[in-house]
């Protein structure tokens, strides 16, 4: 074990030695790494950033349950314990027909109102689930509807379905860039692991010839293409962040003519640690391919 580490450990190093040794050519290829992930990486935070503000305008979506008129306090209760006993509900409350009339009439309806001589409004709860998904609450509200007592259920989720629509495909889009993006990259890495393997052909020959095995040969490229891949995600990151902070004021400033308090948020530690691992990934990748084929014959 402790001679694998130190395999590693110094191909570690030599891939810093050879990056260290072409500050130019590092730089560089750091940017085009950087600078292509952080199109699809900032695409993917901004459809998160969008949905939190649809939210944030919109509100939350609920279910409303409206029981029947004839429905009694027994009736009110046993529909209250099945929603207290649903895990999949986050929150729920009880308006009453008396209240109901009375939100009607504050709202300007008291002439239109003052006329019945009965309440015909009926008793209901608003419930929100804990997911916003559409085929949760097309789910939860067919359940609803067969519980006695509850005459009308009403999904409050046309606009989360439309959403959900719009950031399925936004995503959809953002990950084929990702993909042709991450293709191109793997290009790069691999064109500059051949130009490492043929500018140290004859260290390799020699350090073959000294009885070095394949593995002890590739191994000091394979690390040079995860560290120049990591580097561009470092750039990608620092690219996103400085995005964010661009963008910052007036994105709050659009959300408050929706009265909406809303700040735009950048990538948290998983979203940072998915983009260096996709980075670095990308320059394994590009690394292999390139060692495969031009170390192969030798």
């Amino acid at each position: 074990m402790s001679n694998w580490l130190y395999l590693h450990a110094r191909a570690i190093a030599d891939a810093f030695r050879r990056l260290a040794g072409q500050p130019l050519g590092t730089l560089l290829s750091a940017m085009v790494v950087g600078i292509a992930l952080s199109l699809p990486a900032g695409g993917y935070l901004l459809l998160d950033n969008v949905a939190t503000l649809a939210r944030g305008v919109s509100g939350t979506p609920e279910i409303s349950l409206f029981l029947a008129n004839d429905a009694g306090a027994a009736d009110v209760a046993a529909v209250e314990r099945r929603l207290k006993g649903n895990p999949e509900l986050s929150s729920f409350r009880f308006v009453s027909r008396d209240d109901a009339l009375h939100q009607l009439e504050r709202s300007g309806l008291g002439d239109v109102l003052g006329g019945l001589t009965a309440n015909p409004l009926p008793d209901a709860f608003i419930v929100a689930p804990h997911s916003e998904d559409p085929a949760v609450f097309e789910r939860l509200a067919t359940e609803m509807r067969g519980w006695p007592k509850v005459a009308h259920v009403q999904l409050d989720s046309a606009w989360v379905k439309r959403l959900h629509a719009l950031l399925g495909l936004g995503r959809s889009a953002v990950l084929m860039l990702a993909g042709l993006l991450g293709f191109a990259l793997v290009i790069v890495t691999f064109n500059t692991i051949r130009l490492q393997i043929l500018t140290q052909r004859a260290e390799i020959e020699v350090s073959r010839l000294l009885g070095a095995t394949d593995p002890f040969i590739r191994r000091p490229f394979y690390w040079f293409g995860i560290l120049q891949g990591a580097l561009g995600g470092l750039v990608a990151l620092g690219t996103v962040w400085l995005g964010v902070r661009a963008l910052a004021g007036p994105v709050t400033a659009l959300a408050e003519t929706y009265g909406a308090v809303f700040a735009l948020a950048g990538p948290g530690l998983p979203e940072a640690a998915a983009i260096l691992a996709f980075a670095a990934l990308l320059g394994w990748l590009g690394a292999a391919v390139s060692v495969r084929r031009h170390l192969a014959g030798d």
